[in-house]
């Protein structure tokens, strides 16, 4: 006989716990337990392998065609899709509050709309004349777009199932979904996962590709259970400073396509704007070369794109604890190579206040960062400016090596598009192309070659 079992689920990381207790183990928040419906416990004799439906197999190679993409209308949406959108699928977009996660997908809903597709919206946060004057406001007023305001999942599914199937559906957002056959408020565990699931089903059963809007954490992270990212097939992250323009959509989880792929855009009065060349946006204002300020030829996914990295170092006169001030880079990562500075070269950091800071707003993860940051670090230090016109890139190990880094050829071909013709990185980095496009490429070794490069050119 089923006996019914207690769990607790938090609301914030989605773990399940056995007993309520005041604070998550899992994630360290308080008072985030909430019980769920007691699941049923089956005993070892109950037989499942009869009374069900018999599936049926199909081979890799069967000669039903494959599902065709569908471009979304703009090309750097379909950069960080890998291609488009695929017929079945289900995406998860997640961002800050005011990032322009609804502006993104209204203007691709248009898109498609007025390309002949048929697009319905699905909004839980706005009424329906909220959408609209937004899309007034970005001149898609007369886009063909099915729009409605709703938060039941019964009755979306029933009037999507009374109609024939769109090429694209647009839920925004998952948290405000309901479903009345599960217990608990919207944004719960249980009503995300279970209203997820439900609209799941219907896009894979339909071929209708769906864009789900998710509400992240303070931390970043997609509110609700972390089962809700691996039920979907692409998960997106639209980032970017509101105090600045440009934002980047990136594809953190993608079945179809390469992660880390990202789409960049420039928010305007009129909405988003495609950026086809963000190396050029984020280089701006460059005009003579400064001391502490080096450039990154960056890669994210398959793109390159060019970056400026800015050091400040400010000598102090008293025995205050000088500061270190990072944006837009670890600074655990800039405390080890100012470390391996100081180890292998003799510089001086300990009674400075070091400022690091990536323009425009970037944020950079790539370990080839280092040998850039490091050039910009000396740079400011010796108040000597870098040579002009010239790209950095490289690994710096603790033991002061400068290790080779994948793809420096895509690096500097971007260098070369844009104008630099002077490039330092590992020394086997000018292998295989890497001379090619008009770049000078020299090769370091270690940072005291690093060193002897920069304070010689005085």
């Amino acid at each position: 006989m089923a006996k019914p079992k207690r769990r607790y689920v938090c609301q914030a990381c989605g773990s399940v716990s056995n007993r309520w207790q005041g604070q998550c183990a899992d994630c360290a928040e308080w008072n985030t337990l909430v019980e769920e419906a007691p699941e049923t416990v089956f005993s070892a004799k109950h037989d499942l392998s009869g009374g069900g439906r018999a599936i049926t197999f199909v081979s890799l190679d069967t000669p039903e065609p494959l599902p065709v993409r569908r471009k979304t209308g703009l090309a750097e949406f379909d950069r960080a899709l890998g291609g488009g959108l695929v017929p079945g699928s289900a995406v998860l977009m997640g961002g800050d509050p005011g990032i322009g996660k609804s502006t993104l997908l209204l203007q691709t809903a248009a898109a498609i709309a007025r390309s002949g597709g048929s697009v319905v919206y699905i909004s839980g946060e706005e009424a329906s004349g909220q959408v609209r004057l937004r899309a007034e406001r970005l001149g898609l007023a007369n886009a063909p777009i099915k729009l409605a305001s709703a938060t039941s999942v019964r009755d979306i599914l029933t009037t999507l199932g009374g109609m024939e199937s769109p090429d694209l559906l647009v839920i925004d957002s998952i948290q405000t979904m309901h479903s009345d056959r599960i217990e608990g408020a919207p944004g719960t565990v249980s009503q995300v996962r279970g209203c997820a699931q439900e609209l799941i089903r219907f896009a894979k059963t339909s071929d209708c590709a769906m864009v789900m809007v998710g509400h992240v954490t303070k931390d970043g992270n997609i509110a609700g259970p972390r089962v809700l990212e691996h039920m979907v097939d692409v998960v997106m992250s639209f980032e970017g400073e509101r105090s600045h323009q440009y934002r980047v959509l990136r594809a953190i989880k993608n079945r179809f396509g390469a992660v880390d792929e990202i789409g960049v855009f420039a928010m305007e009065g009129a909405g988003l704007a495609e950026v086809s060349n963000p190396s050029s946006l984020f280089l701006s204002g460059r005009d003579e070369p400064l001391a502490g300020s080096a450039v990154f030829p960056a890669l994210e996914g398959t793109r390159p794109v060019l970056v400026e990295i800015q050091a400040l170092i400010v000598r102090l006169q008293s025995g205050a604890t000088p500061r270190r001030a990072v944006v837009g880079w670890d600074s655990g990562r800039l405390a080890m190579l100012l470390a391996v500075l100081e180890s292998r070269c003799g510089l001086s950091f300990s009674t400075a206040e070091v400022y690091l800071n990536v323009a425009g707003g970037y944020r950079l993860t790539d370990p080839a960062a280092d040998l850039a940051v490091a050039a910009a670090l000396i740079s400011a230090l010796s108040d000597n400016p870098l040579a002009a016109r010239s790209v950095w890139f490289g690994e710096v190990s603790l033991a002061g090596e400068i290790r080779p880094v994948a793809h420096s050829s895509i690096r500097l071909r971007e260098a070369a598009k844009l104008g630099f013709d002077v490039a330092f990185g590992p020394s086997d980095g000018g292998k295989n192309g890497g001379n090619g496009g008009g770049v000078n490429f020299h090769g370091l070794t270690t940072v005291l070659n690093l060193v002897d490069r920069i304070l010689g050119s005085k």
